[in-house]
């Protein structure tokens, strides 16, 4: 999956980045810091603009992060992808069949040899790594596991973007609206 050419994947932290969202060209999105009662609402505005919004399960305020919520989100919501660092979410969005990201942060050696165990556990059909403006480890964490990499965090500059998309990633997810600005499709 390529996002129809969408380099990056705006990342909505409030509601006047949905509004922006909606607005904008963009296809698809992603919501952090959402609330469980507005998630019903976000999603049908955001179907009926044929918006594709990837969800972080962790970041929803009043749900649990865990496999029962996930199976919530996936029946009830039906987002186009969860994010997640919980293997448990994970497997059960693909066993869901929705778009599975699995977050990793890479903090140091250790951290990074630890999500390859978590990775060959969950196969997720994305890995969003942060912080996202490491071309090099992008680029080793997918020659080593194949699975697409989505690049978030730290990226700042419109070099941190192109650096994370030459070392491999298929995306950049980011709050920077400068950055969206200047991407816009």
């Amino acid at each position: 999956m390529d996002f129809n050419g969408q380099k990056i994947l705006p990342a909505a932290r409030h509601m006047k980045d949905f509004d922006h969202i909606l607005e904008s060209p963009f296809e698809y999105g992603v919501f952090l810091d959402t609330h469980i009662a507005q998630l019903k609402g976000l999603y049908d505005m955001a179907e009926k603009l044929k918006k594709k919004m990837f969800l972080h399960a962790d970041l929803v305020q009043g749900l649990k992060n865990d496999e029962y919520a996930a199976e919530f989100l996936c029946q009830q919501i039906r987002p186009a992808g969860l994010i997640s660092t919980r293997s448990g979410v994970i497997l059960k969005a693909k066993q869901k069949g929705v778009l599975a990201i699995q977050r990793i942060f890479l903090l140091d050696t250790n951290a990074l040899e630890k999500s390859y165990q978590l990775l060959e556990k969950t196969q997720p059909d994305f890995i969003e790594v942060l912080p996202g403006a490491m071309p090099a480890i992008i680029k080793e964490v997918y020659e080593r596991t194949k699975i697409p990499i989505l690049a978030g965090g730290l990226i700042r500059t419109i070099e941190d973007v192109n650096l994370a998309l030459q070392g491999g990633a298929t995306a950049i997810t980011t709050s920077n609206r400068k950055l969206w600005e200047h991407f816009t499709p």
